[in-house]
């Protein structure tokens, strides 16, 4: 009996410590989820203003 209330301390630790993780994750994923948000809005409005900046391939700068 001492054995099964051991490991069922154990379980619930490792419950609880999943939980944690979990949870941490989860704010992590929010937050990232926003900063791309505001990333491609920010790139969307470059993009709708012209102004990209980004030289492609064999494409001359805007300054030759």
């Amino acid at each position: 009996m001492e054995k099964l209330e051991e490991q069922i301390a154990h379980l619930t630790r490792t419950v609880e410590d999943l939980s944690d993780v979990i949870a941490r994750q989860d704010n992590e994923i929010a937050l990232l989820t926003r900063r791309v948000q505001m990333l491609m809005e920010r790139e969307a409005t470059r993009e709708q203003d012209g102004g990209g900046g980004v030289v492609m391939g064999d494409e001359r700068p805007p300054h030759y």
